[in-house]
């Protein structure tokens, strides 16, 4: 059957924005739920969700297992939807319930409506069965960031980002992704060996889109340090460091309004962002674009130094970079899972019964595997590029977003294939691990070894 296109005039490619600046809800906390906020405005409000409801948990929720997830995920997706449907009630940690959306079909329905699947976590009923320091806490605590916000307000920060981003000089993008690139190659070139992941793939997106914003090369350097420690025990300080850096580059924009870059475009857009609005919006883009661009690079090198269909390519051959990130966005999504959405009021989806607070967790791996509508890349067809990696909707990664990570990730790959032509792995294909959390999924390390090369 014909792949439905999340990017066709019927949907709006432009993430869906609405003609009346005034359509949506209103930016009051959802009925039901106070309106405090924290004295730290960069705290989850978790004080404000409602009370236990009886039957929460929906029945017939299966525990989601994390094992197989990590080393199978291609068929726990098929055996689940076997065995539940295209929409399932799964259970996190063995007691948070959350519907996993695996379905196509459903998750571009689910993305497509954000006004009855909204993005304000407190609306969600089911916080009592909540740890405080559960693992995604950081993408479900509310925040008043543009990543929570919902109706005009949501537009009215997510055109500054949008219209920002869109701004941008799509070759000085490239020349800059290539002298990241450069650089990095020049500190392993001599030696003949390197790990493509520490010291390549996940050091290039935040040099790039820093500069971007207006910081320089050892700001950027500094910004990519602080967001290599947030997690674990210095998450707290790298947090506070990063806010610290954002908060100059805003001041300095202020105080010097011709700069070029998307800090400045944000703090003279009409939408008049505060200077707490922009530095929340950039530092939330650190987490969008870090691991899953830093996978991406990662992921398509994996693949294109393991899969012969992609071994001319390293000499100069058949399929291009291109085409390989085009697969790796299919067959190995960076973003497996994405939680999440809440139910506005009741509803149905892929012949379940949605409950009014319920939490819907998008399965954007499961959706492209979806045999309805994935593609064959092994029988040559592989130009189909209405995948799910970059989610869809208000709510998904933008446009111009999307074009950035993958200059930058094609950048990142051709010209390392350029500058090492005769790159290989030195372990077994077979050896390599993946990095797998819920919501990120990479390779771990990529050992490999070349001919010392000239410094560029």
């Amino acid at each position: 059957m014909t792949t439905p296109d999340p990017t066709s005039p019927s949907e709006d490619p432009s993430e869906g924005l609405s003609q009346d600046p005034s359509e949506g809800l209103s930016q009051d906390a959802p009925e039901g739920l106070s309106q405090d906020s924290p004295e730290d405005p960069h705290e989850p409000v978790f004080r404000s969700a409602p009370a236990p409801s009886d039957g929460v948990v929906p029945a017939g929720s299966v525990p989601l297992d994390y094992q197989r997830f990590r080393a199978e995920p291609l068929e726990l997706y098929r055996e689940l939807r076997r065995d539940h449907g295209p929409v399932v009630p799964v259970l996190l940690d063995g007691t948070i319930p959350v519907w996993a959306v695996l379905g196509y079909r459903e998750v571009l329905r689910v993305t497509t409506d954000p006004h009855l699947f909204a993005r304000d976590s407190r609306r969600w009923h089911s916080w009592h069965l909540v740890p405080s320091d559960w693992e995604l806490m950081s993408f479900v605590g509310y925040r008043p960031t543009m990543l929570f916000s919902e109706g005009a307000e949501h537009q009215r920060r997510a055109e500054a980002i949008w219209d920002g981003l869109a701004a941008v000089d799509q070759f000085e993008l490239r020349a800059q992704c290539e002298r990241v690139a450069d650089r990095l190659i020049d500190t392993f070139a001599g030696s003949g060996r390197a790990d493509l992941v520490a010291e390549y793939a996940s050091q290039i997106p935040l040099r790039v889109v820093t500069r971007l914003y207006g910081l320089d090369d050892a700001e950027s350097a500094a910004i990519q340090d602080d967001a290599l420690h947030l997690t674990g025990n210095d998450a707290p300080l790298a947090l506070r460091n990063m806010q610290t850096r954002t908060e100059a580059l805003i001041k300095r924009v202020r105080e010097n309004p011709d700069q070029v870059n998307i800090a400045a475009h944000l703090v003279a857009h009409p939408a008049g962002l505060t200077d707490d609005e922009i530095v929340n919006d950039l530092l939330g883009s650190v987490y969008a674009v870090q691991q899953p661009t830093s996978d991406l690079i990662a992921n398509a090198l994996r693949l294109m130094l393991t899969d012969e269909r992609f071994a001319i390519t390293l000499s100069g051959g058949r399929r291009s970079v291109g085409q390989a990130l085009n697969e790796v966005l299919w067959e190995d999504t960076p973003v497996p899972f994405w939680i999440g959405r809440w139910a506005a009021e009741d509803t149905m989806l892929g012949g379940r019964r949605i409950r009014k607070g319920d939490c819907l967790m998008l399965g954007l791996a499961a959706a492209n595997a979806d045999p309805d509508v994935s593609p064959d890349f092994h029988s040559g067809a592989g130009g189909n590029q209405a995948h799910m990696a970059f989610s869809h909707g208000k709510h998904g990664c933008p446009p111009a977003a999307r074009e950035i990570a993958q200059v930058i990730a094609g950048a990142a790959v051709e010209v390392l294939l350029d500058r090492l032509p005769d790159v290989t792995l030195s372990v077994d294909p077979d050896d390599l691990e993946s990095q797998v959390t819920l919501m990120m999924r990479g390779v771990a390390a990529l050992p490999v070894r070349f001919t010392p090369a000239h410094l560029h």
